[in-house]
């Protein structure tokens, strides 16, 4: 990290009737961080994720992406923005109708002006990036399995060089082995190309593998901003509920092993 803000956020208030999501929340995100954005159910983490790539308009409040205005961006300088940044969604949303490689040549088409052999190469590079085979290129979404539409809708969000990847619960409905393959995808993606990550995700094993910090989501706010290590010695009811119960136990100690074990590897 070389402290330059990527994501600013501040005084940020989300409301949907009378129903007030986020209030006065404040979050900064720096260049070269994977950051992930947790919390209970009914937080707002993925209203938040949507607000700060244009999808959802807050109710007040500023938000800056590599220092521009994103709530009073214009047309124009929505899709300046839109074209530094990739989106992995939830499940994917890949076009069932489209091979992965149309698929991935999608932002390709709409954002620039290369010829179709040009577009389709480009696609192919980033499939293979992605960790898919050749091959996977030619089939369509229904042919592929949980963890091969990740990675294909991973390719997609990569396809125009983004400088800021944004992940919606990347590892949901994934295998134990998969979702490892994942992660590591992710950080290898993010040395490699120097990329800022911010993701949403319940998957503890994730948070402890992949983060550089992690901003927990609660009453309206963010209620921590620290590494997992940190927040394991939170205070606060709702982060002590969320990370020392059973499950988060164990994804600690698992962490802690695999630390251990590398610590112990002879160089």
């Amino acid at each position: 990290m070389n402290g330059s803000p990527v994501i600013e956020i501040r005084g940020l208030k989300t409301q949907f009737g009378s129903l007030v999501v986020h209030e006065n929340l404040d979050l900064l995100i720096e260049q070269g961080e994977i950051v992930a954005l947790v919390g209970g159910s009914g937080c707002g983490k993925t209203t938040l994720l949507r607000e700060i790539i244009m999808l959802t308009k807050p109710a007040a409040g500023a938000i800056r992406v590599f220092g521009q205005d994103v709530i009073g961006a214009g047309p124009a300088q929505s899709q300046a923005l839109s074209r530094r940044f990739g989106v992995l969604f939830q499940k994917g949303a890949l076009f069932t109708s489209l091979t992965i490689r149309e698929n991935v040549a999608v932002p390709l088409r709409e954002h620039t002006r290369l010829d179709r052999k040009t577009i389709a190469e480009i696609a192919e590079l980033k499939i293979l990036l992605a960790g898919l085979p050749a091959h996977a290129a030619d089939q369509y979404p229904a042919q592929l399995s949980g963890g091969m539409i990740k990675r294909a809708a991973l390719a997609r969000a990569l396809a125009l060089d983004p400088d800021l990847l944004f992940l919606d619960e990347p590892s949901a409905g994934l295998d134990p082995v998969s979702a490892n393959a994942l992660d590591e995808l992710i950080l290898t993606l993010k040395e490699s190309l120097g990329l800022t990550v911010v993701m949403v995700t319940h998957d503890l094993d994730s948070l402890w593998r992949t983060t550089d910090r992690v901003a927990f989501l609660g009453e309206r706010q963010v209620i921590g901003y620290a590494s997992m290590t940190e927040l394991t010695r939170s205070e606060h009811p709702l982060i002590r509920e969320y990370l020392g119960g059973p499950r988060g136990r164990a994804a600690q100690a698992a962490q802690e092993l695999a630390w251990n074990r590398t610590s112990n590897t002879p160089s």
